[in-house]
């Protein structure tokens, strides 16, 4: 079953005045269950947009996109056709967690608390049983010494670790992750990917925008280069980085490398 499908996602920008930027051009993907997929490529390539069209941050024009093989949106000239009850549709979405660049933590609110107020508002779950279960997240992310500390008392590093573990927190069956370390200090990236490499080996399917070539080379089961909107190539990433069958492939990562 793959976890994540995409058909033919297409999405433009319009400004007033402005001539419209097309940023998506029908990319078609699919992650499979338990897989890693690390998307590189220029700023500008579209990666964020797509991954932001998969939980409907941004609304396609057209294309389709499943979750857990389940057809989700049908988007023709930006209507979606498909029409699913709403409730089906978020039902489906809460199946896919989120790490922004920018962490988005409440910074009112406690680490322990930034954690506890999806489960409880839209998982129901009691105040107790909340706290317990981000007490273990806030543990498995390496902060179990901060869970009464807010954000502007917290690195980056800490501050993002406190995002994946709110993100897990929803018992997600699929992460997304939207260059999580470009906010970072380069001396605070290396907690950050540990936590999600630990996801990683843990078996949790992973969709991630990065800039981190070391650990796409070594994390990923598949390795996607997007360019000016399109997928240009798609491979293992031992074939990525060793031997590029595309130019424009090869021409990023000799600039990156």
């Amino acid at each position: 079953m793959s976890m994540i499908k995409t058909v033919d996602i297409c999405k433009t920008f319009h400004s007033n005045g402005r001539t419209p930027l097309e940023v998506l051009k029908k990319v078609s993907l699919t992650v499979e269950q338990k897989e890693v997929v690390c998307i590189i490529g220029p700023s500008g390539a579209g990666k964020s947009t797509f991954l932001r069209s998969l939980n409907r941050l941004e609304k396609i024009d057209s294309g389709k996109i499943y979750i857990e093989d389940k057809l989700l949106f049908d988007c023709v000239d930006g209507a979606d056709i498909l029409k699913l009850p709403h409730h089906e549709q978020v039902k489906a979405l809460l199946e896919v967690g989120m790490v922004f660049q920018n962490f988005n933590l409440f910074p009112h609110k406690t680490a322990i608390e930034n954690l506890i107020l999806s489960p409880m508002h839209v998982r129901k779950l009691s105040e107790e049983d909340a706290r317990e279960r981000a007490r273990v997240l806030l543990d498995r992310v390496g902060l179990a010494d901060k869970t009464d500390a807010y954000p502007s008392q917290l690195s980056g590093g800490q501050q993002q670790r406190v995002a994946i573990a709110r993100a897990l927190a929803m018992e997600p069956k699929i992460m997304l992750f939207d260059e999580p370390t470009s906010a970072l200090d380069p001396e605070l990236v290396g907690e950050v990917l540990s936590v999600m490499k630990s996801l990683a080996q843990g078996g949790m399917t992973m969709l991630v925008v990065t800039h981190e070539m070391n650990f796409a080379r070594d994390v990923a089961d598949k390795v996607v280069f997007m360019f000016e909107g399109s997928i240009l190539e798609t491979g293992h990433p031992k074939d990525m980085f060793t031997n590029p069958s595309n130019d424009r492939t090869r021409q990023f990562l000799q600039s990156v490398l």
